[in-house]
């Protein structure tokens, strides 16, 4: 145990995403922007949400906290990965990589129970109109909320616990641009087989429960839609609800392919363009979804530049 990485404090290395090489530099240099653009984007959708009264709504609210997940997200992978490239320093402290664990696990466990909440909202919302803001109130939605960060709170907070707990005796070198478990895991000199499974099985559930809720969601609102008679209705229904599946499919089309393939079929290059999609790229394009074909969102933005102006 003398040579374990974290009972010394002995750093890792992250081998990163980039090289060096000018094709590289400019790839970088677009990562940087999207990186920006959706710190922004992120910023800019709670902010309206939260000045603007017409967006005081459980939908708007659920959002608000996809775009603070999706904000905290972005700013737990890439200054570190940023920093590094720059520096030319490929070094992470086992403090560091433990924190880069739980935040990212929290925050993609808390997102899954997010979606589910949303689809509930829509469903309520399309179903059952009448009786909305009765099985939507405030103190449900406040509930939901709570629930989706501590749930996902447990998940990360175990996870990084059991992980950093593991001695790293021999390479420390994590062909990744971030701390992740599978990669981790795979370096610690010690029988991880019972956490592999115990993580196999938490990673399915966290998916599948929510992603089940989702489905089921969705089914009654398409059997609801089909009942509509009048076409408008149908349109506004669908162009709601689409929005909302597009991030649902993107979120869970990359972590089903990260965490829910066996061992055997994992590559490390597969796994780096598949974790920057959804760590870089699935952030700044959930505000992009949400707010190019809603009108709430459209109204208040160019409100809130009027307000600007006159200042």
């Amino acid at each position: 145990m003398e040579n374990s990485t974290y009972s010394t404090g002995i750093n890792f290395i992250l081998l990163g995403l980039f090289d060096h090489t000018q094709t590289h530099r400019v790839l970088f240099s677009l990562v940087f922007m999207t990186f920006i653009a959706s710190l922004v984007g992120n910023t800019l959708m709670i902010l309206l949400i939260h000045t603007d009264p017409r967006l005081h709504t459980p939908m708007y609210f659920l959002l608000s906290q996809l775009s603070l997940m999706d904000l905290m997200l972005v700013s737990t992978i890439i200054p570190k990965m940023a920093a590094n490239y720059l520096l030319n320093s490929r070094s992470i402290s086992p403090a560091g990589c433990g924190s880069q664990i739980f935040l990212f696990l929290t925050l993609g466990g808390g997102e899954c129970f997010l979606l589910s909440a949303m689809s509930y909202d829509r469903y309520v919302a399309i179903c059952h109109p009448l009786r909305y803001h009765v099985l939507m109130s405030h103190k449900l939605c406040s509930q939901l909320v709570a629930g989706s960060w501590l749930m996902g709170g447990i998940d990360g907070l175990m996870q990084a616990s059991a992980t950093m707990s593991f001695p790293y005796c021999h390479s420390r070198e994590i062909d990744h641009f971030f701390c992740e478990v599978p990669l981790l895991v795979s370096l610690a000199c010690a029988d991880t087989t019972v956490f592999e499974l115990f993580r196999y099985v938490c990673c399915t559930l966290m998916l599948l429960i929510p992603l089940s809720l989702i489905v089921a969601s969705y089914s009654l609102i398409l059997a609801a839609v089909l009942r509509m008679h009048s076409a408008a209705a149908r349109k506004k229904a669908f162009t709601t609800c689409s929005s909302h599946l597009a991030v649902v499919g993107l979120f869970y089309g990359t972590l089903m392919v990260i965490y829910m393939r066996p061992k055997s079929y994992h590559s490390v290059g597969h796994s780096k363009v598949v974790s920057a999609f959804y760590t870089i790229f699935t952030p700044v394009l959930n505000p992009l979804i949400y707010s190019v074909r809603n009108k709430d969102v459209k109204g208040a933005f160019r409100n809130w530049l009027g307000k600007t102006h006159a200042m």
